[in-house]
């Protein structure tokens, strides 16, 4: 028999699941009406706000298997969203830039996303954001410690 505390812990664990799904379920959707899928916004958003990057880094800044983050790249630098850039002083280093089309894509539909993000977080107040942002913090961190 579950104790109270571990009900509780399983409903918390539900509770999560679900709003991420429906978060992410309306972000796929805009992402989809601007003809992308969410892992090339992630990388697009990346490369707008952080500049050029290694191909090798970009998987793990936006959580994605490093196979996966080619076929990416490659999508996007054919529609000339992003380019390739060799590394000048290392052969085997390749970045991904992205392109002044890219830009221009993403400063369009950026500030839609982010309102959008705005209006769903808009039932909490700033204190409950606040509060929220540090305790899923002290929960990622928890179990990113725990991890071998």
């Amino acid at each position: 028999m579950a104790t109270e505390e571990v009900k509780q812990s399983l409903k918390l664990f539900i509770v999560l699941s679900r709003a991420q799904k429906a978060i992410s379920e309306t972000t796929n959707q805009f992402f989809q009406q601007k003809g992308l899928n969410p892992t090339e916004f992630a990388v697009l958003e990346l490369l707008y706000h952080k500049g050029r990057q290694p191909l090798q880094q970009i998987g793990n800044k936006i959580l994605l298997a490093s196979g996966s983050i080619t076929y990416v790249v490659d999508k996007l630098e054919k529609r000339g969203l992003l380019n390739r850039v060799s590394c000048p002083t290392d052969r085997r280093v390749t970045y991904a830039e992205i392109s002044e089309e890219g830009a221009a894509f993403m400063g369009e539909i950026f500030p839609e996303h982010e309102k959008e993000l705005h209006e769903l977080m808009s039932v909490l107040s700033p204190e409950e954001k606040e509060t929220a942002i540090e305790l899923l913090k002290k929960l990622g961190r928890s179990i990113k410690d725990l991890s071998y």
